[in-house]
């Protein structure tokens, strides 16, 4: 019998993001920009299919056609004829509206594979219309992706590096060591993994490996690099590539500032040639475009899908400016310098001078990736945010709708705290992503050795040429990063400023508070979901960085953390997780301190092994101790509750340009996917069938002079 964590459930939430009053206030210009940002979005967010696994392009253009053929009200009569049962139906939809949401086959919060609760897939398939239009191509498709749609062999159970999982960012037979040799060459030539990924094969026994960089152009070259032999070749996706550009270039002309226009001719010729340090230079001009009415960021943005934790996953958003909210943020930012101070490691592990950010609340209109965050601090890259500062945004109308949450379906809380955590949950979460984005992320020095071989500092280790965050701390790098993040959020909540500035005072600012570390620990319990015990590995940073913390406050004893096993009203194993609420600001806040403060001196210093050692330590996930977490693991597995999936509207140009709603359900999130693309479907379907033919793991013989996709 097939595990249940690995269906979605028929009830899975789904809700519709609200955008049409933000939408209707922008100007008519202003809603042109969003438009064409928003298509060049959409186009390079099908990248994330071929980034996920090797069977989620077929699989989407097989669910494309067949609803592109029959909406999913006329399909429902297919699916009778085929024998479907309605809630086996029902079923295939929420599978469906899965595989748009998570963009691949892998859920994007835990990285596990999901695959369809119904057996008679294929009969629905040969009863569509879809297949008695074109019974070849649909018959082709099918037997692309059937073996795979269901497999659950343990390597296919997750994403991963090797034996540990599947990766597209890697061939099959790459493991961690080819990805550390592969960053040593990368190094070598000052190329960043960012928009890569890596495949090796060997010829007359010598390693050979094929870096593709994301690009529409085309071109490669040959490398001789210690005992092996590294061909770099760009036009990595490159139709979607070029669709990408052409939307920006359009984008282009409804540009409000001359920064917007220089950033989007950056970001064109980053992706046209596939340069990193374009898309860098674009985002400079990002960070100088201050509060702007459409605020947008484009480009392979987060390393938490590569198991190397260096390529980053393909994203774009577009949103509007929540003005009322933003302001809220802003005084945050100018209260920051006052902040700073009051983290806990030596002023001289703070950044020299703070950059204020632009710190905005933005309603979502498009967020084209495999999911969709609460907040998000970028750009990653560490010369940027060390030197000319970043933006935080937070997102507030997913942060309206994600986190609504049913007091009969709220797990391993006292019943005292369930309405408290209910009442007291979305402003206390609103306090953490702030801080958490602002401070955390926008805080704290690393040590570089300068480009002349210069440093002022006295430390026995530090980040050396072309080395970074994420290239030196690999595996643990997003993991780590969130930690330290989610402890700024955790320490600086008790500061009554703070609390203040979000409208806090009194003993509503205490229930914040309250709320705000009683989620962190219950997070932390939830966490286990996302460990795979079989190769003890975790498969979702953030929810590790959670549990690190639910470690560390258990460890501060004196009664802070409460954790006990039991068993629940129906019988079954259960858990409850309490916080005295009066040692959090005693016991609780040395603990964090503590903790906030040896993080930061590793990370500043580069201090890898040690690092390592202290984070590894706390993810441990053992049946030792008080604790027998690997027990609690099961119970969580068996109360675990499916995350919320999102349905977007889309535009178009017909005179004006319209704004079109979907239904918050499986059909209406499908129905926006099938009219997402209403000029070119079928040539898209097309490319990218032909790009995973070209994506395929490189053959032993003449593995370099594949035909590319132009």
């Amino acid at each position: 019998m097939v595990d249940s964590q690995y269906y979605l459930p028929n009830d899975i939430g789904i809700s519709a993001l609200d955008c049409r009053e933000a939408f209707r206030l922008l100007s008519p210009k202003e809603q042109m920009y969003a438009h064409y940002l928003s298509r060049a979005s959409w186009y390079g967010g099908l990248i994330v299919l071929i980034q996920t696994s090797p069977e989620s392009a077929n699989i989407y253009v097989l669910l494309q056609k067949m609803f592109r053929a029959q909406a999913p009200p006329q399909l429902e009569a297919a699916a009778t004829a085929a024998g479907l049962s309605a809630e086996e139906y029902q079923a295939f939809l929420v599978y469906a509206a899965g595989l748009y949401a998570n963009m691949g086959n892998y859920k994007s919060f835990g990285d596990t594979k999901f695959i369809p609760n119904l057996p008679k897939f294929k009969a629905l398939v040969w009863e569509s219309l879809a297949f008695k239009q074109s019974p070849g191509d649909m018959e082709a498709l099918w037997g692309c992706c059937c073996e795979s749609l269901y497999s659950l062999e343990d390597k296919q159970k997750q994403l991963g590096l090797g034996e540990k999982g599947i990766s597209a960012y890697f061939s099959g037979n790459c493991c961690l060591e080819d990805a550390e040799f592969a960053q040593k060459f990368l190094d070598s030539k000052n190329l960043s993994a960012y928009n890569t990924r890596l495949f090796k094969t060997e010829v007359d026994g010598k390693r050979c490996y094929e870096v593709r960089l994301a690009s529409s152009e085309v071109c490669f070259g040959k490398h001789e690099f210690e005992d092996a032999v590294f061909f770099v070749k760009r036009g990595d996706y490159a139709f979607l590539m070029e669709k990408v550009c052409q939307n920006l270039e359009k984008a282009k002309d409804y540009a409000a500032n001359d920064n917007q226009k220089r950033m989007l001719e950056e970001y064109i010729h980053s992706f046209a040639c596939g340069s990193v340090e374009a898309h860098k230079e674009g985002s400079r001009y990002w960070i100088k475009d201050k509060g702007p009415i459409v605020e947008s960021y484009i480009g392979f943005i987060e390393s938490y899908r590569d198991p190397f934790g260096s390529r980053g996953e393909f994203e774009g958003f577009v949103a509007v400016v929540n003005k009322a909210m933003s302001a809220r943020f802003a005084q945050l930012v100018n209260s920051a310098e006052v902040l700073l101070p009051e983290l806990p490691w030596p002023p001289a592990f703070e950044k020299d001078r703070f950059l204020k950010p632009d710190f905005t609340s933005l309603d979502v209109l498009t967020f084209a990736g495999s999911g969709i965050p609460a907040g998000i601090n970028i750009p990653n890259y560490d010369d940027i945010r060390q030197t000319e500062g970043f933006k935080n945004v937070s997102l507030g109308n997913v942060l309206a709708v994600a986190y609504a949450t049913q007091k009969d379906k709220l797990t391993f809380l006292e019943e005292s705290d369930k309405d408290l955590y209910i009442k007291w949950k979305g402003p206390s979460f609103e306090v953490q992503v702030g801080l958490h984005e602002l401070l955390g992320h926008g805080s704290g020095k690393l040590f570089v050795q300068s480009q002349n071989g210069h440093f002022e500092f006295q430390i026995s280790s530090w980040y050396k040429g072309s080395e970074t965050w994420d290239s030196k701390f690999s595996t643990i790098a997003s993991s780590y990063e969130e930690c330290r993040a989610e402890c700024v959020g955790l320490y600086l909540c008790l500061n009554k400023q703070v609390l203040s500035i979000f409208g806090h005072e009194g003993e509503d600012a205490e229930e914040v508070v309250y709320v705000n570390w009683l989620t962190m620990v219950r997070a932390g319990l939830l966490g286990l979901e996302f460990y795979t015990s079989e190769s003890k590995s975790w498969r979702q940073a953030h929810m590790q960085a959670r549990f690190v913390i639910l470690r560390v406050l258990l460890e501060a004893g004196e009664g802070l953390v409460g954790l006990k096993e039991c068993t629940g009203a129906d019988g079954r194993p259960d858990a409850v997780i309490t916080l005295d609420r009066s040692k959090i600001h005693t016991v609780g806040k040395s603990a964090i301190q503590r903790f906030l403060c040896r993080l930061q001196v590793h990370k500043s210093t580069a201090d890898v092994e040690g690092g390592r050692a202290l984070y590894e330590g706390y993810s441990a996930v053992t049946a030792d101790g008080t604790h027998n977490f690997l027990h609690l693991r099961e119970t969580v597995l068996l109360r675990k509750e499916a995350r919320k999936m999102f349905v977007q509207a889309n535009t178009y140009i017909k005179g004006s340009c319209l704004l079109v709603e979907y239904e918050g359900s499986a059909a209406g999130l499908i129905q926006s996917f099938v009219e997402r693309f209403p000029d070119d479907a079928e040539k898209v379907e097309a490319q990218l069938n032909a790009i995973e033919e070209f994506l395929a793991p490189p053959k032993k013989t003449n593995p370099f002079l594949s035909v590319l996709i132009n």
